[in-house]
């Protein structure tokens, strides 16, 4: 897919499609539940539907009616053999699911694909294989056996939150207490404290004091009945961003404004740059104002970079993104690749180490770009054609189904601007 988006402002509405984050998490604290479930969860994505696909093979019955309900059966027994758990390209999956498989004593083997077997698993894996668990990897391939064993966890913060998580809901059911200690800086501290209101919520008891957790073994989810995930407002960055750029400017719905979502800075972000902003049981309004550059602390939202470096490439005078060094682990190197497609499309921005600098313009020449495979690199490129003077081709464009399948088509439903 290789849509062409023609230049200039929109204006209109957006309805945002349930978190990513928040739907990981419910779906594997329901399949570790005692009762049975439904999730109501607006917006599947592929990343989703891997989660989905997993926990089916350790045991749930996770299935999608004809209203768009999730309904999960949970794990009473993990199946003989091997199980083959496909994580697609989803980080998430991948390391949330590992310790569970091991929690599980569950013989699996994870198959990968895309950029997920170059990215980081340790000091994970050595953590598990610490615990009680044989980790094997063979290409694309790994291959996972092993009873997870209570005991003194410790993990580094400033390398993946999503490792935590996994953790988090994974050591409740050993059968002894366990502690997790977490080390050095915390980055992405706002994705534990997602985990954290889903476990609790979940009926999980554990003590916490700074960065220490003592966990109790033998507990079991009680997570039942009904659950709602809230809109993502990762996916809401792009929109946000859309009518940040925008005279008329463009209304988001359906957003938490006191959620746990760490990317809900996004907000804060725009307001910086200069956007006018107005929050109300509509939604969120917003539009372009005098926009002017700033500095952006990437290490506790990695995931709108590329979006706010669009913002950044017409915001007056300079942007300086830094502690940006994590977005070279993602599904691309985002930082090479959030440069490469600006520049691509008429931008002034480069990489000076692991920092983003960006020079502000009027407007972008629009032009041809590629994704990388990566949906975020996608999405933004989207953002940019609004503020182009020429169309923006973008290439391989269908990578947005990972995280908003239907992003082309919300983008579409966008009215030109006169």
């Amino acid at each position: 897919m290789n849509p062409v988006l023609k230049p200039g402002m929109r204006t209109g509405s957006v309805t945002i499609p349930a978190s990513k984050s928040y739907a990981h998490r419910y779906l594997i604290m329901a399949a570790l539940s005692e009762t049975d479930s439904v999730i109501r969860c607006e917006g599947l994505s592929n990343d989703i539907t891997a989660t989905i696909d997993c926990l089916n093979a350790l045991g749930a019955a996770i299935s999608l009616s004809s209203d768009g309900l999730i309904h999960v059966t949970p794990i009473r027994e993990v199946p003989a053999g091997l199980c083959h758990l496909h994580c697609g390209e989803s980080g998430s999956t991948l390391r949330f699911l590992l310790p569970l498989a091991g929690a599980l004593k569950a013989d699996a083997v994870f198959h990968m694909e895309g950029r997920l077997p170059a990215r980081p698993l340790a000091p994970l894996d050595q953590v598990l294989t610490g615990h009680g668990m044989t980790l094997r990897r063979e290409d694309d391939l790994l291959y996972v056996s092993g009873a997870l064993t209570p005991g003194a966890y410790s993990i580094p913060g400033n390398i993946s939150s999503q490792y935590i998580s996994g953790l988090l809901m994974a050591l409740p059911l050993l059968d002894g207490t366990s502690t997790l200690d977490i080390t050095g800086t915390v980055e992405s501290r706002d994705y534990i404290a997602m985990t954290e209101d889903v476990v609790k919520g979940s009926g999980i008891c554990y003590d916490k004091v700074f960065d220490h957790y003592e966990i109790r073994g033998g507990q079991r989810s009680t997570l039942s009945g009904r659950v709602t995930v809230e809109a993502d407002w990762s996916n809401a960055a792009f929109f946000l961003s859309i009518g940040a750029l925008s005279e008329e400017g463009v209304t988001v719905r359906g957003l938490n404004l006191s959620s746990s979502q760490g990317d809900k800075r996004v907000l804060s972000v725009l307001k910086t740059f200069g956007a006018y902003t107005e929050e109300s049981e509509d939604g969120i309004f917003i539009k372009k104002d005098k926009l002017a550059g700033c500095t952006i602390d990437a290490a506790p939202i990695p995931d709108l970079i590329p979006v706010l470096c669009t913002v950044a490439a017409l915001s007056e005078g300079t942007t300086r993104v830094i502690n940006a060094s994590r977005l070279r682990l993602k599904e691309s190197d985002r930082i090479m690749t959030t440069v490469t497609m600006l520049t691509a499309l008429g931008a002034d921005i480069h990489e000076e180490g692991d920092d983003i600098v960006v020079n502000g313009r009027t407007s972008l020449t629009g032009g041809t770009t590629e994704t990388f495979l990566d949906h975020r690199i996608a999405m933004s490129a989207a953002v940019a054609a609004t503020a182009s003077t020429g169309p923006v081709t973008i290439l391989n464009a269908e990578c947005v189904r990972k995280s908003y399948p239907r992003f082309f088509e919300d983008f579409s439903a966008l009215k030109e601007t006169e």
